[in-house]
C-alpha cells in the first residue's frame, strides 16, 4: 500500500514537470518579453514610438473619433495664450456652440489642436477632442503669439502642414480660429448638395460676388473637402513658407491671382459677411448671420473684450427672438481698434 502512494505521487510530480514544460515551450516565446500584467499609459501621458505602435496612430484616432459620418472634422488650432485668464478665448469659443442655434452637436465633431502642453491639458480637462502638435523642434515660447510675429508665423505655417496631413488621411475639415462666435449652425450652408466644391474661404469685405478671387480672403475660416487636388494645394501653399509674402495668408492670396487654383481645377467659394461675418466688416443681418470672427483685431485681451460685447447683443436677441420689430446693431469693438494704437 506504502508502494503505491510513493509510485502515485512520483507520477504527480513527473506531471508538473511536463506540464511545466509544455508552458514553457508554447507560451515562453511571447509571455516572457513583456510583463504578465501590462501597465497603460494616462491618456494625456506621452507615448514612444514604441507606445504609438501598440496603440495605434494618435492623430488616426484623433480624426476619427471627432469625425462626421462623411468625414469632416472641424478642426481649430490654440496655444497658451487662449487658456490663460478667469475668462479665457476657450470659454468663449466653447460658450458660442452652448448659446448658439443648432451647434451644441458640433462639439462632437470638433477637433482642438494644442501647440503647447498647458492648452492641451486644458482640453483634456474639458473632455473634448484633443491632439497635441509640435512646432518646429518641439520648444514652447511662453506667452501670446502676436499677430506677424516669428512665433506667429511659424504657428500658421506649421498649422498649413499639418491639415494638409488631415487632408491625406482622407478626412475632409472645416477650419476655424478659436476667436470665432458659432451662432448658428453652418453645415446646411457649407456642405450643401453641390458636391462641386473644393475650398471655401471667408473674406474680410465681401465684394458681393461670391466667386471673384478679388475678394479679400481671411485664412481664420476655411472649409477643404479631401482629394488630390486640395492635398497637391496645400503642399504649394506650404512651398511659399519662405517667400516674399507676409504670412501664409497672402501667400494664399497671391497663388489664387497667379491662377494656380485654375491650374490645379479646384472650386473655390468666398464666403458671404452676411452670414460669415468679422470685425473687418460687421453682418448686415443678425436674423442670418452665422459665425463672428474677431479679425481686424491684434491682442487677445481685445478680442475677449469686443466679443463679449457681441455675446451680450447675441443674447439678447435670443431672448426677444418672438418680437420681429425689435432691430439689433453690433456694438463698436473699441478694444480692437485701439489694439493697434499700443
Amino acid at each position: 500500500m506504502e508502494f503505491v502512494k510513493n509510485q502515485t505521487g512520483s507520477i504527480v510530480v513527473l506531471s508538473i514537470i511536463m506540464f511545466a514544460g509544455l508552458l514553457y515551450i508554447f507560451v515562453g516565446n511571447t509571455a516572457f518579453d513583456r510583463p504578465f500584467f501590462s501597465v497603460q499609459k494616462c491618456q494625456g501621458q506621452p507615448s514612444t514610438a514604441k507606445d504609438s505602435a501598440e496603440l495605434g496612430d494618435e492623430l488616426e484616432i484623433a480624426l476619427s473619433k471627432a469625425s462626421m459620418a462623411n468625414r469632416y472634422v472641424i478642426i481649430a488650432v490654440m496655444n497658451e495664450a487662449y487658456v490663460e485668464g478667469d475668462k479665457t478665448m476657450l470659454d468663449l469659443f466653447m460658450d458660442g456652440f452652448w448659446l448658439g442655434e443648432d451647434t451644441q452637436s458640433l462639439v462632437n465633431h470638433l477637433l482642438l489642436v494644442a501647440v503647447d502642453q498647458t492648452s492641451f491639458e486644458r482640453c483634456r480637462f474639458l473632455r473634448l477632442h484633443c491632439y497635441r502638435l509640435q512646432i518646429d523642434d518641439g520648444t514652447e515660447p511662453e506667452g501670446e503669439r502676436l499677430f506677424m510675429s516669428k512665433e506667429y508665423l511659424n504657428m500658421m505655417w506649421r498649422r498649413t502642414l499639418f491639415l494638409q496631413e488631415v487632408l491625406k488621411r482622407g478626412y475632409s475639415f472645416i477650419f476655424t480660429d478659436t476667436d470665432i462666435m458659432w451662432l448658428r449652425n453652418p453645415l446646411p450652408r457649407l456642405l450643401s448638395a453641390d458636391d462641386t466644391l473644393d475650398f471655401q474661404i471667408s473674406t474680410d469685405r465681401f465684394n458681393g460676388d461670391e466667386w471673384s478671387i478679388s475678394n479679400p480672403i481671411n485664412g481664420g475660416f476655411y472649409v477643404v473637402k479631401s482629394n488630390n487636388k486640395t492635398i497637391e494645394l496645400l503642399d504649394r501653399w506650404y512651398g511659399r513658407r519662405n517667400s516674399s509674402a507676409a504670412h501664409e495668408q497672402e501667400a494664399l492670396q497671391r497663388m489664387m491671382h497667379e491662377g494656380v487654383f485654375g491650374e490645379l481645377g479646384i472650386r473655390v467659394r468666398f464666403l458671404d459677411t452676411r452670414y460669415f461675418s468679422g470685425f473687418c466688416q460687421d453682418s448686415r443681418d443678425i436674423k442670418a448671420v452665422i459665425t463672428v470672427h474677431a479679425n481686424c483685431c491684434r491682442t487677445v485681451k481685445a478680442k475677449l473684450t469686443d466679443l463679449m460685447a457681441v455675446l451680450r447683443v447675441w443674447k439678447m436677441f435670443k431672448r426677444a427672438a418672438a418680437n420681429d420689430s425689435l432691430t439689433y446693431a453690433w456694438p463698436e469693438h473699441l478694444a480692437c481698434i485701439n489694439s493697434w494704437k499700443s
